[in-house]
């Protein structure tokens, strides 16, 4: 196998870095997204009660911290029809995302193992660029 030159490797390094970072990215658009629907199926159910199987089990100073249904509610703001729709489309929206988040994550793994694989078939290709230490692995 021929020895990897520096410039295919910092360009390894650098497609790395970007399905890294945007990993990064997928992962903070699903966790809003799902937030987003975890806040419509609340407000559909509505609150449940805090406290009232515990009334009697906890002390009174902390019982009289326990928020009410309202101030709950309040939280969630509040109901709206079109809550459905958005609840479909936020669905779909997560589902989407975690099928390129899935994509970018395999694609990850392959361009880890093709850098892998390159700095292995001459190991003191960093030495030579002079990278003490990579960061992108």
């Amino acid at each position: 196998m021929p020895a990897p030159t520096e410039q295919e490797i910092r360009s390894l390094r650098l497609d790395h870095r970007a399905l890294r970072a945007e990993k990064v990215r997928v992962t903070w658009w699903r966790r809003l997204v799902r937030a987003r629907l975890d806040l419509l199926v609340a407000r559909a159910v509505g609150p449940q009660a805090l406290g009232e199987e515990l009334a009697f089990a906890l002390p009174i100073e902390i019982g009289l911290e326990v928020p009410r249904p309202a101030e709950l509610a309040d939280v969630l703001g509040p109901r709206d029809a079109s809550d459905v729709t958005r609840l479909e489309a936020l669905r779909e929206l997560d589902q989407r995302l975690a099928r390129y988040q899935a994509g970018v994550e395999d694609a990850l793994v392959r361009a880890t193992d093709a850098l892998i694989d390159r700095l292995a078939s001459d190991p003191d290709i960093p030495l030579r660029s002079g990278a003490e230490h990579d960061e992108s692995l």
